[in-house]
């Protein structure tokens, strides 16, 4: 029993307890990695520091192994779980990436069908392709003045559940990356009373576990398995996440599936992040996401009354496609002074020294979070009004949509592996993509394997282009040719 006490104590972090220990222990390195605490690579040593290298380990019986934890890890995992108010939770080093790919290939093999948002990260698409199943989208609808997808109306998921009553799964994004969340308690209800899973790609929502007033959590409305990038907003080192799952899910088999993509060479200084940001997010993640809100407040306020900006925040909740808003998102309309997304984030950076997250055609994001301070905040709102005085013209030309519903030929396995040939961007309409195409950030796929390339969305590639969006996924770096199936497949 007092174990147990002491397993669920969250001022304790397990892992980073024992790396103190075995720090302080001389113990001789036979073993790797090969620059043995540091000593055989001493640039290393000094960029990083003594303290950081001299716990990059590798697993050992004192310390525990990712892929089998039983003692150290197991017990950071459990305090994960609790204050997350999930029945398990994975420590995952290979970014949230690894854990959506982990959450789809646990409830989805070939051939099965999961019901999903076409906006969704690229690790989604990228998990169908390793796993073989079949998406079926929800196109989400569209804010025709900011240009942004939205989340998946209740009426939609419904529609989807019932014509396609053999689906395995529904996944949700919670939020999108420009804050938007789909009603996620009513969507959880719909899929389990049509035997089906629910999966949550949380990236964007760590803070919803911890802050107040805050949009429901996956684990909350009763979800099965939850993808949570604490790297982002949560205060790990980048590259950590947490995989969490309800207690419909079977733990060792989603251990098993992780082990088959994550690394056996868990990364220490990794876990420990995780452990040490838990335990912070516990313990004093209430007062810290109140602080972060309130800053989101002020900002979005500031920015609106510059004129031209649009700061959207929850006034644009309807409850049911925009079902809730997180407080937290600044995210930020361009386009009405003129100016791409793209083009104010180039402008941040070259010219003032602030970096935001991403700009896109119509909008930038400002990621707040725990590290933030009013008077960085300051000289954000400072530095827009000067860009606008500077550079303020005529909105008309520039591109205003930013979602183009796809048309879906094949799966996305499918066209990935299929007999495949590069042809010029501007002769591939018509054509089935057989690779993707994004911008990054935010990762969303404009193109994905398995979808017709149209003129708008070769339209939309080539300005994207044009404005200094940074463009990945084809194999060509330079996007002047796309590789295309060689033939359609048959009906």
């Amino acid at each position: 029993m007092n174990e147990t006490r002491k397993a669920l104590d969250q001022k304790r972090a397990p892992v980073y307890e024992a790396l103190q220990t075995f720090r302080q222990m001389r113990v001789v390195p036979f073993d790797v990695p090969g620059h043995k605490r540091g000593r055989g690579n001493p640039e290393l040593a000094a960029f990083l520091g003594d303290r950081c290298v001299s716990i990059d380990v590798n697993s050992m019986k004192p310390l525990d192994n990712l892929c089998h934890p039983i003692s150290i890890i197991k017990e950071a995992e459990l305090l994960a779980a609790e204050a997350f108010g999930a029945a398990h939770a994975f420590f995952m080093v290979g970014g949230t990436t690894s854990s959506v790919q982990s959450m789809i290939l646990s409830t989805c093999k070939r051939g099965d069908k999961i019901i999903l948002p076409r906006n969704v990260h690229r690790s989604v698409i990228n998990a169908l392709v390793l796993c073989g199943a079949v998406p079926v989208y929800v196109n989400p609808e569209v804010n025709q003045r900011l240009g942004i997808s939205l989340g998946m109306r209740r009426e939609q998921v419904e529609k989807a559940i019932r014509e396609n009553p053999d689906a395995v799964a529904v996944l949700v994004n919670n939020p999108t990356y420009y804050g938007v969340c789909s009603d996620i308690r009513a969507i959880t209800d719909m899929a389990h009373r049509a035997g089906m899973y629910c999966l949550a790609d949380e990236a964007h929502g760590t803070h919803f576990y911890f802050g107040e007033n805050m949009p429901v959590t996956a684990m909350e409305a009763g979800a099965d398995m939850a993808a949570v990038s604490m790297h982002k907003s949560g205060g790990s080192l980048t590259q950590s996440s947490l995989l969490l799952t309800g207690p419909r899910i079977n733990p060792g088999h989603v251990q098993q599936i992780i082990n088959l993509t994550q690394t056996t060479s868990g990364s220490y200084l990794l876990m420990s992040s995780l452990d040490i940001s838990r335990r912070n997010l516990a313990l004093r993640g209430r007062e810290v996401f109140a602080k972060v809100t309130s800053m989101a407040e002020y900002a979005r306020e500031e920015i609106n009354a510059i004129g031209g900006y649009y700061a959207f925040g929850k006034e644009l909740i309807d409850k049911n496609s925009i079902f809730d808003f997180d407080p937290t998102k600044l995210s930020i309309h361009t386009r009405d002074i003129g100016l791409a997304g793209i083009e104010v984030y180039d402008i941040l950076r070259d010219d003032y020294d602030i970096q935001i997250e991403f700009g896109d055609i119509g909008n930038i994001l400002a990621y707040l979070s725990i590290g933030d301070r009013p008077q960085e905040l300051e000289r954000l709102v400072s530095a827009l009004a000067e860009i606008r005085r500077r550079y303020q013209a005529d909105p008309s030309g520039l591109l205003s949509q930013e979602y183009i519903d796809p048309q879906v030929v094949t799966s996305p396995q499918e066209a990935f592996y299929a007999p495949k040939k590069s042809v010029p961007l501007r002769e591939s309409a018509g054509c089935v993509c057989s690779e993707f195409v994004m911008c990054y950030p935010p990762g969303i796929p404009i193109l994905a394997p398995g979808e017709r390339i149209t003129h708008d969305i070769l339209d939309y590639i080539e300005y994207a282009k044009v404005k200094g969006c940074s463009m990945t996924g084809p194999e060509d770096p330079d996007i002047l040719n796309l590789n295309v199936m060689v033939q359609r497949p048959e009906a």
